[in-house]
């Protein structure tokens, strides 16, 4: 955790989309602000048809060097979003469509990152799937050697 101005532990997540998930983003936003998060927006900033990448790649470079300790991207399915933020290294970046992705991510994949597609979940699901992210941990145990083998091939790639 980063500490804020006041000397308090704060969660800082990264935000970023495209035109297709604007209006989640911003519902996201005051989602995480009201859970005490401080939040890190890369845009976009309205329904304007725009490139992903131009906002999924700052958001995503900004967990990978640690001015966040999370991203959530999003766009109309979430598919593109994902696999930009995971062309970062050291970004595990998962889609997430429910509450049990969202859980699974975190804890077998320690994903630091999810992407929504704004269109293909139901209303206020994006809520609960961003909720349980936060709230789950990551198991370790069997999990740990895995996520180091992407690490290795990573490294080792420049991907």
């Amino acid at each position: 955790m980063m500490r804020d101005n006041y000397g308090d532990n704060v969660m800082i997540i990264a935000l970023g989309s495209d035109h297709a998930g604007y209006a989640l983003k911003e519902k996201l936003k005051q989602f995480l602000v009201v859970r005490g998060c401080a939040v890190l927006d890369f845009g976009t900033e309205s329904e304007q048809a725009v490139d992903y990448p131009d906002y999924i790649l700052p958001a995503a470079e900004a967990v990978a060097d640690g001015r966040a300790h999370g991203g959530i991207v999003i766009g109309g399915s979430g598919n593109g979003e994902a696999i930009a933020a995971n062309k970062v290294i050291g970004i595990r970046c998962a889609l997430c469509w429910n509450r049990d992705a969202a859980r699974l991510a975190k804890q077998h994949n320690n994903a630091n990152m999810i992407a929504i597609g704004a269109r293909m979940i139901a209303a206020d699901m994006e809520i609960e799937i961003v909720g349980t992210w936060l709230d789950a941990e990551f198991e370790a145990g069997r999990h740990v050697s895995r996520i180091e083998k992407i690490a290795r091939y990573e490294r080792r790639r420049g991907a």
